[in-house]
């Protein structure tokens, strides 16, 4: 082989060696236990394989590009260690499905790893909203100024984003977690293999129906990339409100030190590089999901060497994925939130002004009708240069006669208070929201 073509073919699976001696040593034993190889061979190849991986746990293998990838190394190394029985590991198998195994193994770690990171984040932003159930702030629409929320109300939407995310990982794991070992190259195996031994020593809930079908299917990366995807897009959506909210023009937050920089020119500086990285890496995440679909669409059955592209893909999203969300569950609860700010924030721009509409229907008048009345309203305000709970209760009597005193009352409390149906902003309705996000994230 060319050295161009050697490096230009090179996979990048050097570092999934448990992965791949785990299939190996599984294979082995149900390989000695049919009788398919003779069992002091299987026995010798198992006691390799457990010296072959410390060597690589303790990074004493060199690795050879001209082995091409982590199956041919560990076969080679079983080889200088226990001689021609060797040989008898890649009986009745290939590395189609040897490669395919490896590839499912790997998509159930990281689906592991990133529904953790998930769980994590809930839980942080649970107890967040706990704390600040009944603290106000401004909820946005067109990112203009709409109604009263709560903080504990807006951080558990980021909540139940990062709750689905957590169980799409978990249900790719469920279909990922099919052995695929045993179909051969394309055609299956002439040997009386033992697929159910091998697939409970390794963890799998079920073997693969068609020897085509699982040397082929990616269809696993593709879904396991496609929920790093939208994990990635709520982490990018939360990474952009707390940019916005740690800027002088909010100054909603007050970032912590542990998880900023500074300028290298002004000294007064204080940069959301953690959050700035996560939307900006989102784009790599969101390209690996595309040019794994791509790479797919136009190969026909069974293996083409396009297929190796996958771990890269696989692996590059994880390598966003996995550390965002550990980042973000430990900066969440370091955030120094300026209340008083965001009270005041929540009560300006009219925020309160469909309370006042709503004050109408209660009334008796049609809601339409309330929103035109409030609307004048609004523009009398905005003439006067004050807001709604500013104006005098003989602007809203000349309003509407349905206007009594009262109407003065309404304020961001009792707008919150007063959304008190399921899902809504009353402080009493976050912590309940939180604490039942708080159990489905441990059940």
């Amino acid at each position: 082989m060319d050295d161009l073509t050697r490096d230009y073919t090179a996979g990048v699976d050097r570092d999934l060696y448990e992965h791949d001696i785990a299939g190996s040593l599984a294979h082995a034993r149900m390989l000695g236990a049919t009788g398919i190889i003779p069992e002091a061979d299987a026995a010798a190849i198992v006691s390799g394989l457990g010296r072959v991986l410390e060597q690589f746990r303790a990074g004493q293998v060199e690795w050879r590009p001209e082995l091409e990838d982590i199956h041919t190394h560990v076969e080679v190394l079983l080889r200088e260690d226990i001689g021609a029985a060797a040989g008898r590991l890649h009986t009745a198998r290939s590395r189609n499905d040897q490669v395919s195994l490896l590839n499912r193994m790997l998509v159930r770690e990281q689906c592991d790893l990133a529904a953790a990171g998930a769980e994590a984040l809930v839980e942080a932003l649970c107890d967040l909203a706990l704390a600040h159930a009944a603290d106000p702030m401004p909820g946005y629409t067109h990112l203009q100024r709409a109604q009263p929320v709560t903080l504990g109300h807006h951080l558990l939407a980021y909540g139940e984003m990062l709750l689905r995310d957590r169980d799409r990982f978990r249900d790719c794991r469920t279909r990922a977690n099919v052995l695929p070992l045993g179909s051969g190259a394309l055609a299956g195996s002439p040997y009386p293999l033992d697929r159910e031994m091998v697939a409970r020593e390794l963890g799998f809930d079920a073997v693969s129906r068609n020897s085509l079908d699982a040397v082929a299917d990616r269809d696993y990366a593709i879904e396991f990339l496609s929920c790093c995807a939208i994990a990635q897009a709520h982490l990018s959506r939360l990474a952009e409100e707390i940019v916005l909210w740690s800027s002088a023009e909010f100054a909603f937050v007050r970032l912590p030190d542990a998880f900023a920089t500074g300028s290298s020119m002004m000294p007064q500086k204080k940069n959301a590089d953690v959050a700035e990285l996560a939307r900006g890496r989102s784009g790599r995440v969101f390209g690996e999901l595309v040019n794994l679909l791509t790479n797919l669409k136009g190969q026909p059955l069974a293996y083409n060497r396009d297929l190796q592209e996958d771990k890269a893909a696989i692996l590059n999203a994880a390598a966003v994925v996995v550390p965002s969300l550990r980042i973000f569950a430990a900066m969440v609860p370091a955030l120094e939130f300026d209340l008083p700010r965001m009270r005041e924030a929540a009560s300006g721009g009219f925020a309160l002004a469909t309370d006042v509409a709503d004050y109408l229907v209660r009334k008796g008048m049609p809601f339409r009708e309330a929103h035109a009345v409030t609307g004048g309203l609004v523009r009398e305000a905005e003439d006067r240069g004050c807001e709604l709970h500013e104006l005098p209760l003989e602007v809203y009597a000349g309003a509407s006669d349905l206007f009594e005193p009262d109407v003065l009352d309404i304020d961001v409390d009792s707008a919150l208070a007063a959304r008190d149906a399921i899902g809504g902003t009353a402080p009493a309705r976050v912590r309940e929201a939180a604490e039942a996000l708080r159990r489905e994230v441990g059940a």
